[in-house]
């Protein structure tokens, strides 16, 4: 078509409903479910689908990731509300300060966030710890921007590296990886990533801009808890961290023993991700529930109001499952897998750079995760011997480098943080593209011994 190979044809039309698809999104600011939705059906008109298939294709990719991701969701997110109006969070935050102690403050505000992320959305978990940021900072006299970053770096580790965050799940599904050696790898790469992002560099950029808070927000956050009985440290990080046990319990198993033994069938159900955030949100029910004094009906409540904010989320994660399944069943995918092979770039950081761009001219992590893993998915079954699982974390570290003015989260972080535009870049924007650069080389160390 217009004198040119089918491959090149293919090829130029995925670049074209890419750059449509970040049109839409950026500039007509079309919200990314309806911008999704459109340019999967342009790239299936355009690509020579049979009209009767592309419908089928989008419901096929809709569904196939709902099914998993958006049941997941829902458990994750009700497990964080539990925990968030337990004062569990409080808790974690409060022992490691005491554990830290206030010279070295900053490392507390990164365990805690790294903590508190796991089970949380960044934005969840940001609005839940921020106010500790402006107590910490008050009592203790150290730089809000020191303190801050540490906190920023722990949630966004998590949030971009470890399951189950849907960035994380999306390509799991995507990329067909084994989810307990994904949250394995992200873990190993994503501690000492948010170590170098956030005390080491929130240490050397707080001598820059220490940050000056709005005294109206110090009025309304730097409030000490009203809730004196919290749970304690030791049942909160076990509630928290049983899903994470589970998952890693069912790979050790599947490795430890036979196909159709009865105890590694067991494990595979009870460590499957749905079954083990399922018993970690039952348990929270009691931790920090009806141990707490919650009673059932508050409790109902609670659960009814902690969906409500992921709505949005579930409706952009199904509808990048359409696009991706798009890209696979118009061929596109296979064309980008062969040229991939063909020019010899590291599968690994093909994956990072997609991702990354991706990322970068739409703003979102999400829809950056699920169209970069739909785009490098097809390599996984050309190259022999590529690593599903490193390919899932370098997705998700491509998806959080360099967020600038397209980003909710920039925005969120400048506000709270009363920066300009500029120091917001010189703070946020950097220690983000420090998580993303720093977790690409992590993840290739690791691809030479895993």
């Amino acid at each position: 078509m217009f004198g040119m190979s089918h491959e090149s044809y293919l090829l130029l039309d995925a670049v074209v409903t890419i750059i449509g698809l970040i049109f839409l999104i950026t500039k007509f600011k079309v919200h990314p479910f309806i911008a999704l939705i459109i340019a999967a059906g342009f790239l299936g008109l355009t690509s020579g689908m049979p009209v009767d298939k592309i419908i089928k294709a989008f419901q096929d990719g809709f569904g196939g990731v709902l099914g998993f991701v958006g049941i997941i969701l829902a458990l994750g997110t009700m497990l964080g509300k539990m925990m968030a109006e337990s004062g569990g969070a409080d808790q974690i935050a409060q022992t490691l300060i005491r554990a830290f102690g206030k010279e070295k403050v900053q490392w507390a505000m990164m365990f805690a966030a790294f903590l508190v992320g796991i089970p949380l959305f960044f934005e969840i978990g940001f609005v839940l710890l921020i106010p500790l940021v402006f107590i910490v900072a008050r009592r203790t006299g150290v730089s809000l921007i020191k303190i801050g970053i540490p906190l920023l770096a722990g949630l966004s580790a998590v949030h971009g590296l470890v399951p189950p965050h849907p960035g994380p799940l999306l390509a799991i599904g995507v990329f067909g990886a084994d989810i307990g050696k994904t949250i394995l790898y992200g873990l190993i790469v994503a501690l000492p990533t948010a170590i170098i992002a956030g005390p080491i560099f929130g240490t050397f950029i707080a001598k820059y801009i220490p940050g000056n808070p709005s005294q109206e927000l110090v009025d309304q956050l730097a409030r000490e808890t009203e809730n004196k009985n919290l749970p304690s440290f030791s049942i909160t990080l076990i509630t928290v961290l049983l899903p994470v046990f589970l998952m890693l319990l069912k790979t050790f198993a599947d490795v430890a023993l036979p196909d159709g033994h009865a105890i590694r069938n067991w494990m595979d159900m009870i460590g499957h991700p749905i079954t083990a955030l399922l018993l970690a949100l039952l348990l929270s029910l009691y931790t920090f529930g009806h141990r707490q004094g919650i009673h059932s009906r508050q409790i109902l409540k609670l659960l009814d109001a902690s969906l409500a904010p992921t709505a949005a989320i579930i409706l952009i994660i199904g509808a990048g499952g359409g696009f991706k399944q798009m890209l696979v069943t118009s061929g596109v995918g296979d064309v980008i897998g062969h040229m991939a092979v063909n020019a010899q770039i590291n599968p690994i950081l093909l994956a990072w750079l997609v991702a990354a761009v991706i990322r970068v001219a739409t703003g979102s992590a999400t829809v950056a995760t699920i169209t970069g893993a739909g785009i490098v998915v097809p390599v996984v079954g050309m190259i022999p011997g590529v690593n599903r699982e490193l390919l899932v974390l370098a997705t998700g570290a491509g998806s959080l480098v360099l967020s600038h003015v397209n980003d909710a989260g920039f925005w969120l972080v400048k506000q709270y943080f009363n920066m300009t535009v500029v120091e917001t870049f010189k703070t946020w924007t950097a220690m983000e593209t420090i998580l993303s650069v720093v977790a690409l080389i992590f993840i290739m160390l690791l691809s030479m011994v895993v």
